[in-house]
């Protein structure tokens, strides 16, 4: 019997990391899911251009990340799925996996842009980071050679 009922979708903002999202569309009303999606925010460094140091906008950033999840939101809801999302600032290996032990999921879903080599090492890999970490399974899936956004309200999911 599946047992998975609460499920963290970590999504980064690109259409390769919401792969995940077309399977679990697929499958979440039907194996009754409750879905929770995360964003997590980077912090950016301050940077210095002209004499003058730029500093991170979070509450522009967050308000970006709450346009970003809320049609996602909403087409689930749509579907019948218990959908809610959150908004972190962080590390984000270490946001996740936070992020699911204190929301009592059962399973970590994300996408992995498949970094190797070099990238790998420069950029590290978050998807990696959460599997070796997590205290609960993961369900991993690499992006694919073309991907498909998950359709933001207004638009038809291309088939």
């Amino acid at each position: 019997m599946y047992s998975h009922k609460r499920v963290l979708v970590a999504l980064d903002g690109s259409a390769a990391g919401e792969a995940v999202m077309k399977l679990l569309m697929e499958i979440a009303g039907p194996l009754d899911m409750t879905i929770m999606l995360l964003h997590v925010l980077e912090p950016i460094r301050a940077e210095a251009l002209d004499g003058a140091v730029m500093v991170e906008d979070i509450e522009a950033r967050r308000r970006e990340a709450e346009e970003y999840l809320a049609p996602i939101s909403a087409m689930l809801r749509s579907q019948g799925v218990d959908t809610s999302w959150a908004i972190r600032h962080g590390r984000p290996a270490d946001e996740i996996l936070a992020a699911a032990s204190e929301s009592g999921a059962d399973l970590i879903a994300l996408a992995t842009h498949g970094r190797t080599g070099l990238g790998r090492l420069l950029f590290g890999s978050v998807a990696e980071t959460v599997l070796r970490r997590a205290s609960i399974p993961v369900f991993l899936i690499r992006q694919p050679q073309s991907v498909e956004a998950v359709p933001a309200a207004g638009r038809e999911m291309a088939r």
